[in-house]
Order: structure tokens, then sequence, then C-alpha cells
């Protein structure tokens, strides 16, 4: 008896001669390689305006003498420290007018101590919306007050150690006393822009991140203050401006 092949073997024979018989596939070509892309140019600086400086000296030639300091029974025996002279030489330099690109300034947080009876420091400018803080550094009571219409308040006596504090909201001056105090007091000028500075023990101020063009500035010095002066600030350079105060 003849054996019958398997299903299965016959299968894979039939499937074999199949694969054998079928043409053979010719190899694709290799695809050309893709070109780099072109690269991006640089950015020019053309049309694109960069910030500047001003920068000067404020020469205060009228004399400034600080009150008198009251005499008071704590002191008989103890070394009491006197008015500086040169607080009152700090002056402010400031924009009449913000530049209208000018993004609105950011509040910050400032602290006018009281010591030694005096405000320390005499004279300090911050932009609106700034919270000031009135600590007492002295062993004695002292009573903050203003009386301007920028912001009039009035903190109250408290002790040593004790602090109050103030948020100024709207641009102007602020002259600070004390009530019981009458030889001290102190200025803030609040600015609705950050385009302001003080001078240091020589004089001289700086203001940065100005934009190009031209603009009015202002010497101010113990409630006086100069004539608006024309500056015109280059692009991305340095412009120079003095002041004389008398």
């Amino acid at each position: 008896m003849t054996p019958r092949p398997r299903p299965f073997v016959v299968a894979a024979a039939f499937a074999i001669l199949a694969v054998t018989a079928l043409p053979a596939v010719p190899a694709l070509p290799a695809s050309p390689a893709s070109p780099a892309p072109p690269a991006l140019p640089a950015l020019s600086s053309q049309g694109l305006r960069d910030t500047g400086t001003i920068r000067g000296r404020v020469d205060v030639r009228r004399p400034s003498t600080p009150p008198e300091r009251r005499p008071n029974v704590a002191d008989l025996g103890a070394h009491v420290a006197q008015s500086d002279v040169s607080d009152r030489l700090t002056s402010v330099v400031y924009f009449d007018a913000a530049p209208r690109t000018a993004a609105a300034p950011v509040p910050g947080h400032a602290v006018l101590d009281q010591r030694d009876e005096r405000f320390v420091p005499h004279v300090l400018a911050v932009t609106t919306g700034t919270v000031v803080d009135f600590p007492n550094s002295d062993r004695i009571y002292h009573n903050v007050f203003s009386l301007s219409k920028t912001r009039p308040f009035d903190l109250g006596r408290y002790a040593a150690g004790r602090s109050k504090a103030i948020k100024f909201d709207r641009p102007g001056i602020v002259r600070v006393f004390c009530d019981i105090h009458s030889h001290m007091n102190a200025f803030i000028l609040v600015f609705n822009h950050s385009f302001f500075a003080l001078t240091d023990a020589e004089g001289r101020y700086r203001i940065d991140n100005v934009p190009p063009g031209t603009y009015n500035l202002i010497a101010w010095n113990e409630g006086e203050s100069s004539e608006p002066t024309p500056v015109t600030v280059p692009d991305g350079g340095e412009a120079e401006l003095d002041f004389t105060l008398r």
C-alpha cells in the first residue's frame, strides 16, 4: 500500500515552488540625502532701539543748616548725635514726565527709621504703591505724622522696638515730622514712574534704562526744585547733565 503524502507536506511543497517562481524584486535605489536647511540669517539690530543712561552731578551751593535740637532731660550726661548736614545735601533728579513707552512702576517696600532723634534717611524716593515702614530704634517715644496733601497721616506715639507702616498711593512730596521732637523732619518723594535717582555723597546721580529721546529733568533739594532742563539720550548711548542749586 503506497502511503499518501500528508496534507501539510503537500502545502509546503507548493509554497516553495510558488516562491521560487516569483521574479526577484529589484532593490530600491537609495534616496539622495536631503540637503541641510539653509542657515537662518542673523537678526539685524536695525530698527531696534537700545536704552541709554543719564548721569551727572548736582552742586548744592545754598547753605543748609539743620534745625537745632531741643534739649531733653534724658540727654543730661549722655552723648547725643546731631543732625548731619550731609543729609541735607542729598538731592533727587527725576523726569518731569515718564517716557510714553515706559511700563508702570513696580511698588516697593522701604524703611524710614527713627534713630538718634533723626529720620534715617533724611530723603526717601519711592514709586506709587510703595509701603514705608517707620520703626522706632530709639529708647524714647516718637510720633510720626504728615500734613501733606499727598498723604496725610498720624501714627501716634509708640515706643522703642515698635514699627508702623504707611502705603503711598499718590505721586507728590510728603514732609514728615515727629510730634514730640520738633527738630526731626524728613522728605518722601513719591513718583508714578521709575526714572529718578538720589545723589551720592559727592552729588553724583545716574539714571539707567532710559529709552532714546529728549526729556526734561528736574533736580530737587530740601523742598526747592530747578527749572526743567532738556537732555537728549542717544540710542544705546549716554547723556550728561549737571545742575547747580543756589
